[in-house]
């Protein structure tokens, strides 16, 4: 089994497509002994994996100051580096999601290297042209991030990033594109995914002038996803002939899991793709099952169908 573990609600971030800080309000995380124990729970009832979530895991603890709480007799702060590195003596897999390029994100890198937490990042990077992320009002320095992600490859070689992009976004120019097609090659991450720019009530990236095509979008997306699928096929060609534990999960309750979302998506359609991430999916103990399940599973790519070919 695998279980989410939400350590914070709301955002600081006030990006210009977003309106979760509207939804949810201001970062509120939560206490590192309440999560811990959250967490210990879910692993004593045979949780395997922890997918660790918020709106913005790098930041947990800003809005408490890192207030230390106490957890097994010892002051554990409210930190996204002690809180990562506690977690990680549970036993369990420990899976970082929706993690901002910061630098302090620096020091986790370490715990990956050392088999304490998994090797993977969840970076929700949305762009790479610098006029584009300054539209979008995005943390963290461009520019400097494929410097970051060289240093945490170097410290972990076996890291896993993954993305989500957003193209057409008003304003993008081709050369913007173009920005965002090389950062992708450079960067070689594990796994994208990419969504057409759609305007999203009480968003303020609606009043931004050059809204971009559909058709424009449509074109944009097809080269991206092209590109992506290059680079996860030359990623993927690296796991050969490796051996990788993984969590498998049956056919039988994938189908039943499927069948379930599509009720959610028909009931709930605006919503569909939150209920998916949502879903709790039921998994087996760890056990090797093949390379092409390894890469799927560990370093989560679509792609392991390019192993089963070889």
């Amino acid at each position: 089994h695998y279980a989410y573990l939400k350590i914070s609600e709301g955002c600081n971030n006030r990006c210009s497509f977003c309106i979760i800080p509207s939804l949810r309000g201001d970062l509120a995380s939560r206490p590192a002994a309440n999560v811990m124990a959250e967490a210990e729970r879910l692993v004593k009832a045979g949780v395997k994996e922890l997918l660790v979530i918020s709106q913005d895991t790098s930041a947990y603890g800003v809005d408490l100051k890192y207030a230390q709480s106490t957890w097994r007799g010892a002051p554990l702060a409210a930190r996204f580096l002690d809180l990562s590195a506690a977690l990680g003596e549970l036993g369990a897999w420990v899976r970082l999601h929706y993690v901002y390029p910061y630098p302090h994100v620096d020091k986790v890198i370490p715990l990956m290297a050392e088999g304490k937490i998994l090797p993977y990042l969840d970076i929700p990077f949305q762009h790479a042209s610098p006029s584009v992320l300054k539209a979008m009002r995005r943390p963290a320095a461009a520019e400097k991030t494929l410097e970051r992600v060289t240093r945490w490859r170097e410290m972990c070689p076996d890291l896993a990033i993954r993305s989500t992009f957003i193209v057409g976004f008003p304003g993008e120019t081709e050369e913007d594109f173009q920005m965002l097609l090389d950062f992708l090659r450079e960067a070689k991450l594990a796994r994208t995914g990419c969504f057409r720019y759609e305007p999203v009530e009480g968003a303020t990236a609606n009043e931004l002038a050059g809204a971009v095509p559909d058709e424009v979008k449509e074109e944009r997306w097809h080269r991206f996803m092209q590109v992506a699928k290059e680079v996860s096929a030359e990623r993927l060609a690296g796991f050969v002939g490796r051996d990788i534990d993984v969590i498998a999960v049956p056919l039988q309750v994938r189908r039943a899991r499927d069948r379930r979302l599509g009720v959610l998506e028909r009931r709930h359609r605006p919503h569909a793709r939150r209920h998916r991430q949502r879903s709790h999916r039921a998994r087996r103990r760890l056990r090797p099952v093949g390379r092409a399940a390894a890469v799927m599973r560990h370093v989560g790519t679509p792609a392991a169908k390019t192993l089963r070919q070889q």
